[in-house]
């Protein structure tokens, strides 16, 4: 089986590879524009992984040409290029000329469903959207036989490159994400506020709290028939925050500049992170229960090639059928995280029978 890996050079398309290579898949078609950089890419996952089957291809995919003969043979095509808002469909048309699965680790786009009769196209298979609703699903799978209430927290501290700067703006800015937003038998607009000075558990310091829905959290209160569901970005005080505040009122090339410069400036002298925290509240069988979830991980890179990998292992396996998906939705929760785990980007993984302030008493009682 042959998987095509385009955008292999950048930081979430190595990650991808190697997490493939983790997970036994060997055959890879690795590609990108920089032909020194996938040089350097290529050798160097060589001396780890000496007996598996690389080989490097240049390629641009504004180039449909180059597109078409870059996934020629392959059974999946994996997009990790970006900006993805920028590159439309153009991908998943070039892997349904090569007859070939698609996956896409960001991938937030709308695609007729008609021709993928044969073949799966799974979008949204990184980090966010992708783990933050994977994760939930996962939780609810494990001791609920009805979820009431969600309660989502997530945040990061790491580098942005140029390229997921700009994708974040575009997630921040195209209307699929709603500030303030949260679901109470439905979609509430300015349901709730954004909370300053907040502790908690996984986050180091004081931090904001930002609320949203979007489009992943809606398909997630739909599919657990949840009657509440809140959902916040967590963001420590920085240069990071006070870039979003002022990206609305710049270029947009001007405004992935400053966020990424922000990152590295938050980030000097401090650990990268990323930290998902989530509480369920509901039933099994005839008796309330309350489970929360937190997990850690490096770094967004290495979540979302993780998650891709992942979800290119459960389509070469046949667990998702013909047509167009959302990695959340579409992939088995148990054992994706069994995946996700054996690729060793998940640094923490701690379940407790109890509300999310119990983490918090967990993490004082450690110090």
């Amino acid at each position: 089986m042959l998987t095509a890996v385009l955008g292999a050079s950048g930081d979430v398309g190595l990650a991808s590879v190697q997490a493939l290579l983790g997970l036994g898949l060997d055959t890879l078609r690795l590609g990108g524009r920089d032909a020194a950089k996938g040089a350097r890419c290529l050798a160097t996952l060589q001396q780890r992984w000496p007996a598996a089957r690389l080989q490097w291809m240049t390629v641009d995919f504004n180039d449909s040409q180059a597109m078409t003969r870059f996934t020629d043979g392959s059974d999946v095509l994996l997009n990790c290029a970006g900006p993805s808002w920028q590159m439309g469909d153009r991908c998943a048309k070039a892997a349904l000329v090569a007859d070939a699965h698609y996956v896409d680790a960001a991938g937030d786009l709308s695609l007729d469903p008609a021709p993928w009769r044969t073949r799966c196209a799974v979008l949204g298979a990184g980090l966010q959207p992708g783990l933050t609703g994977l994760l939930p699903r996962w939780l609810a799978k494990r001791g609920f036989t009805r979820v009431q209430c969600l309660h989502s927290y997530f945040g990061l501290r790491d580098q942005f490159t140029l390229v997921a700067a700009d994708d974040f703006l575009q997630g921040a800015m195209d209307g699929s994400s709603e500030p303030l937003a949260a679901w109470h038998n439905g979609r509430r607009s300015r349901a709730l506020t954004r909370r300053r000075d907040v502790v908690m558990p996984g986050f180091p310091g004081l931090v904001q709290l930002l609320p949203y829905l979007n489009r992943e959290g809606e398909c997630l209160a739909r599919d657990l028939h949840l009657e509440t569901g809140q959902w916040f970005n967590v963001i420590n005080e920085g240069y990071v925050l006070k870039a979003l505040d002022l990206a609305h009122g710049l270029p947009r090339a001007e405004a992935a500049r400053r966020l990424r410069q922000a990152s590295l400036l938050d980030l000097s002298g401090q650990a990268p992170f990323v930290t998902l925290l989530l509480q369920l509240d509901g039933w099994r069988d005839d008796q309330a229960t309350t489970r929360s979830v937190m997990l850690g991980g490096s770094g967004n890179a290495a979540l979302t090639g993780a998650m891709a990998a992942a979800t290119v292992i459960s389509v070469a396996h046949g667990e998702i059928g013909p047509g167009c998906h959302y990695a959340a939705e579409a992939l088995p929760p148990v054992i994706s995280f069994e995946r996700l785990q054996c690729t060793g980007a998940i640094s923490a993984l701690n379940v407790v029978h109890a509300p999310i302030e119990h983490l918090l008493r967990a993490e004082e009682g450690s110090l």
